[in-house]
Formats: structure tokens, C-alpha cells, sequence
């Protein structure tokens, strides 16, 4: 099933429909569509398609050359096996001489793991002949550091060659939902707390179920896709999956702080492992959305960039033991049901903030929203900002199930003072976002007071 993604498709197109060579990177994690997004873009073009694999260097020579001949010359010469690397790409570069030809590499670091001059052998290649042409070659991969390192890196052999790169991120909840239309409201809020914005993970909600039985069916049981899959994805990208867990397990566990992650695994050399799975986008550092510099701000903290690892770690792995003896109904009346509202609160507040950039970028708003983040100092801490050149718009989100009264909104008015401290005077406005409405009073109270916005969870989904 292959939803949305249209704003990544139109792209492709853009660079299909140029009447030059084409070098387009395409990366991202493991599971967020990589390979679904090129079949549908490669669909009635004239396109050869290969995959690379953990083969060695002339099994995958071989490979690629059935996949090139299969396509130009049919299958009479498919088992012919091109000599060198050289003589391929001197292939390709004769077939897009009149005619626009797209050639994918998906997984394009395990070419170059299995035959390291292979970068240097492209760069040339691509120098000499294919810039010349009418290809598109798009190169794909799933490990995040190594295609920075082998194609967009500055010592990189195709540092510059490149016409187009993309980042392919995990879906918004706008694009997400599609995958569960049929839930309710607040429901669609859990799922995505729950299962995020990776498409693969998606795909595995049955619509004919609840969202507490797709849980347990399809994530606490033992067997099901995504019962391992977070241990699955750590043993393919790591080579010291056991540490990183500990890593991992520490932030699910609240440990948000450099030293409190430290002490949490054990590990003193937390630093280069967080680092690495920054790298990888499993985890993010986030800080105070006034801070000038992030990278130096003592205030970042971590936390788990991806939803589904996140539940993962707070959910299966530390019940492991009774959902190995077919425990899922007990975990998840026990464990996760009780606490579903508190989890998925910080997914609320990543709604919102969606919510936000969208609106003030489409000109919902009488500025434009150059950041929108969390802001916090040593004793208080706003859910939103959204900062505009000499406007900020402060918002609270409060996924609670009961209405939001006066008193939330007293309290942004005072936190206000302490924000504008730091930032300085700005025309502010405020926002309340609630899932269960607002109180009959605080309704009343702002029949007057043009400068405070409230969304109930129906206007912020309605956005979608």
C-alpha cells in the first residue's frame, strides 16, 4: 500500500522532466519507503532497477549486469556479465545518449562496502561520461552515515556531483493517519504515538480491529512483525547493538540528561554512541527553542526520535519475559493501557507543533513562524513556542481528559513574563490546545480577547 508522499514524487518528476544528466541521492532509515517511493516513481519509464545486497563484489557485478541487460537487450543476453565496473557504467551511458534512462542503485553502500573503489570509480565514470548524457541515476541507501560519508560528504569521491539530494523522513501525522481513517479522533492520536511515521510499521494496523488490538496482536505478540523488529533494525545498523541498547533503554526510562544516561547504562563513553544514533535519526537532541546556539546549549536533552521505539523500549522490552509465555493480553491491560494517555501526550505536542508550522507557512498567521519548539530554563517549561521576527505565538497542549479552564491559561500568561525575559518584548499571542475542549468560563472569559486562539482536538486534526 503506497500513500501520499506526493511532495517527494513531484520532485522525482522535476528531475526526470530536466533535459540534463541527473545525480539524485536518495537516504534514510531502514522502513520509511525508500524502495516503494522509487517503484512508483519508476512505473512506466524506461528504468532499470537494482537492488545491491551483502554480496560479494562479482556476485554483485553479475547482479547489476543481468538487471542492465535485462531491460536493454532483453532476455537473450541478461546472463552476460560485464568485465569491470567501467565497462557497466560506459554501458549505461551509451543507452541515455537520445533517451532519458533512470537507473536505480537501492542500498548503494553495500556496493561500495563490498568494492571500496567502486565511489571513485563512479565519480570518474560520471565525469567523463555519464554527465553527458540523458541518465537519471538515483543512488539509495538506508544506512544514514555512510551514504553522508561515501556520496554528500566534502571528502566524499562524489562530493559534488550530486544534482539533487533528499532526506526521506518518517511520515507527519497529516500523511500517517491515512493508514487508520477509520479510528476515532483520539485514537489516531494514540496510533501515532504508538506506531509514528514509518510506513512499513503502518502498513500493519488491521482496520478491521481496535487500536488496543492491533496492539496486542500485532506488536505485544510474540511472532508478530513488530515484536522484534526494534532489535532486528539495532543488530543491522550496529555493530555494538548491546550498548546502544543500554543507551536506549536509559532514555526510554526518563534519563534525558547527558549524565543522568551515563549513569543509567553504565557506559562512560555515552557521548560517541549518541552521537551514532544521531546519526542513524533513532534518537534527537532537543533544546530550548530561544537557544542561539543549539550544538553548544547546556540545556539539550535526549529522547527517543522515533514513536515506535520509543513504546518498544518502555513496553516489550522490559515485559520480555511474560510476553515470551503469551503475556500480550496481560501486558496490555496492565502495562500499557493504564499509561497509553501519559505516553502519548508527547505525541500530542509533536501534532501541534506539525500543526503550527503548516499554518503559519500556508499564511494562516499575521507572521511568519521562523522556529516552533519547546522552551524551558531550570524551573519552568512552555509546550510551544512559535517565534516570528518580532511575534511569538505561546502555546500549551494538554491532552487531558478533562476541559481546559482558566487556570492553563493564567499560568502561559505568567510563564510569558519569565519567556520574554530571555527573548524580549514580542507581540505575543497565546494557544490552547486541548483534547476535551474548554470550560463554559474560559470560553466566556475570552469573548473579548482577540489574542488568544483555542483549538480543541476536531480543529487541529481538521487541519489534515
Amino acid at each position: 500500500m503506497f500513500l501520499n508522499r506526493r511532495a517527494e514524487l513531484d520532485l522525482l518528476e522535476k528531475h526526470f522532466a530536466s533535459s540534463n544528466a541527473e545525480l539524485f541521492v536518495l537516504y534514510g532509515r531502514r522502513r520509511v519507503g525508500k524502495t516503494e517511493l522509487i517503484v512508483q516513481f519508476c512505473q512506466e519509464k524506461r528504468a532499470i532497477f537494482f537492488v545491491s545486497d551483502l554480496g560479494s563484489e562479482i556476485s554483485l557485478r553479475a547482479a547489476f549486469s543481468t538487471a542492465i541487460n535485462a531491460v536493454l537487450f532483453g532476455p537473450g543476453r541478461m546472463d552476460a556479465v560485464y568485465s569491470s565496473w567501467e565497462a557497466l557504467f560506459q554501458t549505461l551511458g551509451q543507452a541515455a545518449q537520445e533517451e532519458r534512462l533512470v537507473v536505480v542503485i537501492d542500498e548503494f553502500p553495500y556496493m561500495v562496502a563490498a568494492h571500496p573503489p567502486l565511489a571513485s570509480i563512479l565519480q570518474k565514470a560520471w565525469d567523463q561520461t555519464l554527465k553527458n548524457t540523458k541518465i537519471m541515476l538515483i543512488l539509495c541507501g538506508s544506512y544514514i552515515g555512510m551514504m553522508e560519508e561515501t556520496v554528500l560528504g566534502y571528502k566524499a569521491p562524489l562530493f559534488g556531483r550530486r544534482t539533487a539530494q533528499y532526506l526521506l523522513e518518517p511520515m507527519s501525522f497529516k500523511n500517517a493517519r491515512l493508514f487508520f481513517p477509520s479510528l476515532l479522533n483520539q485514537d489516531q492520536v494514540r496510533a501515532y504515538a504508538v506506531y509514528g511515521g514509518m510506513p512499513a510499521y503502518l502498513q500493519t494496523i488491521d482496520l478491521n480491529k481496535s487500536l488496543n488490538d492491533n496492539i496486542r496482536d500485532h506488536i505485544l505478540s510474540r511472532g508478530s512483525y513488530l515484536y522484534d523488529e526494534a532489535r532486528f533494525i539495532l543488530q543491522q545498523e550496529l555493530r555494538e547493538p548491546r550498548n546502544y541498547f543500554a543507551i536506549l533503554q536509559a532514555i526510554a526510562a526518563g534519563k534525558t540528561r547527558l549524565n543522568e544516561i551515563k549513569q543509567a547504562s553504565g557506559l562512560e563513553g555515552a557521548t560517541a554512541y549518541l552521537n551514532t544514533l544521531q546519526q542513524l535519526h533513532l534518537v534527537e537532541r532537543v533544546v530550548p527553542v530561544t537557544e542561539k546556539q543549539p550544538q553548544k546549549s547546556r540545556r539539550g536533552i535526549y529522547r527517543l526520535k522515533d514513536h515506535y521505539l520509543r513504546f518498544w523500549f518502555r513496553y516489550i522490552h522490559p515485559n520480555r519475559s511474560q510476553l515470551e509465555r503469551g503475556g500480550a493480553q496481560t501486558v496490555l491491560q496492565n502495562q500499557v493501557l493504564p499509561e497509553i494517555d501519559h505516553y502519548s501526550s508527547l505525541a500530542f505536542e509533536e501534532i501541534c507543533q506539525q500543526y503550527f508550522w503548516l499554518e503559519g507557512l500556508s499564511g494562516k498567521f499575521t507572521f511568519l513562524p521562523l522556529n516552533v519548539g519547546r522552551w524551558w530554563n531550570a524551573s519552568e517549561e512552555i509546550d510551544l513556542a512559535v517565534i516570528g521576527e518580532k511575534d511569538v505565538i505561546l502555546v500549551e497542549c494538554k491532552w487531558s481528559n478533562r476541559p481546559v479552564g482558566k487556570n492553563v491559561l493564567a499560568d502561559l500568561e505568567r510563564k510569558a513574563e519569565i519567556f520574554h525575559r530571555i527573548l524580549g518584548d514580542r507581540k505575543t499571542q497565546y494557544a490552547l490546545c486541548s483534547r476535551s475542549g474548554f470550560t463554559s468560563q474560559l470560553i466566556e472569559m475570552l469573548a473579548t480577547r482577540s489574542e488568544v486562539l483555542l483549538l480543541d482536538l476536531n480543529q487541529i486534526l481538521k487541519q489534515s
